[in-house]
């Protein structure tokens, strides 16, 4: 019997991490053409990009569904595992809640399964942030109750400053009406945006030009994080990476931060927002 901590791959956790830590992540389906995909297995974040700006592409996306949790908590429940699953928000997605049916089906056959699932009311490495320091924290000794606080604790405290490259994937996706679509483009105002107390994407101000916004994360990164010197932070990027290393270096260059993760936002969050997104998460 052992305790596994357990993601889905819209925490964007970085390959290597996956790797070093032997992280079971979940992968969320995307559809291209009627075809179903797999981010992190079957399409991977560069090929998905450049799928995403080909405009003869239909792409759809929707969550991890019951019956894929119930095959890979499974393996767990019959082993006699012990699981904490960090959580995409629900308020971006539906997955927290076929996570717990599939768990509460589990349980039928499995009484005696003992998992843990938290609705984190993160977004890309909002999440795999925690995930990556409690695996840290496991590695190092602590005990599964200890983990369990640390990874709400950890969670209740990210703050997400997004935006985006063009608003045309925020309008497909109904978060923009058609009036703000079409003045926000002719003036090339980029909304900036983060994540509310019920996990939600929300708009919070507008600037105009790439060069501000990026500008507004770098500011807002200082306003609202805390002892950033000792924090992990991240920087993720829809297929920007030049972009992404650039804001990662005056980062640590401007608030002596501790560590800079950099990962590809993957299909779950860059299908509504698009090429070009590009965001800095931290604690508050």
């Amino acid at each position: 019997m052992a305790f596994k901590i357990i993601t889905d791959s819209a925490s964007d956790v970085p390959k290597n991490i996956i790797d070093e830590f032997d992280l079971h992540v979940i992968p969320t389906p995307v559809v291209i053409d009627e075809k179903d995909y797999f981010d992190g297995e079957t399409i991977f974040p560069k090929d998905f990009y450049s799928t995403l700006e080909d405009k003869t592409k239909d792409i759809k996306t929707y969550h991890i569904n019951t019956e894929m949790f119930k095959s890979n908590f499974e393996p767990y429940a019959k082993s006699g595992d012990e699981v904490l699953y960090m959580c995409f928000s629900t308020g971006v997605a539906g997955t927290f809640n076929a996570a717990n049916l599939a768990k509460d089906e589990l349980l039928e056959t499995y009484p005696d399964f003992d998992i843990t699932i938290i609705d984190t009311k993160c977004a890309s490495l909002g999440f795999g942030i925690p995930v990556y320091k409690l695996l840290k924290m496991q590695r190092n000794g602590a005990d599964k109750e200890t983990i369990i606080r640390a990874a709400k604790h950890f969670t209740e405290h990210m703050e997400h400053i997004v935006t985006v490259e063009t608003l045309e994937y925020l309008y497909k996706g109904g978060r923009l009406s058609r009036l703000s679509f079409v003045v926000g483009g002719s003036l090339n105002i980029k909304p900036m945006i983060d994540i509310d107390e019920n996990g939600a994407l929300k708009a919070f101000a507008k600037v105009r030009g790439r060069k501000k916004a990026i500008n507004k994360i770098i500011e807002l990164v200082g306003e609202r994080g805390k002892d950033l010197e000792d924090q992990i932070i991240g920087v993720v990027h829809g297929d920007r990476e030049e972009e992404a290393i650039e804001l990662a270096e005056i980062l640590k260059e401007k608030y002596k931060v501790k560590e800079v993760i950099i990962s590809y936002v993957g299909c779950a969050i860059g299908a509504h927002t698009g090429p070009g997104v590009i965001a800095a998460v931290f604690e508050n």
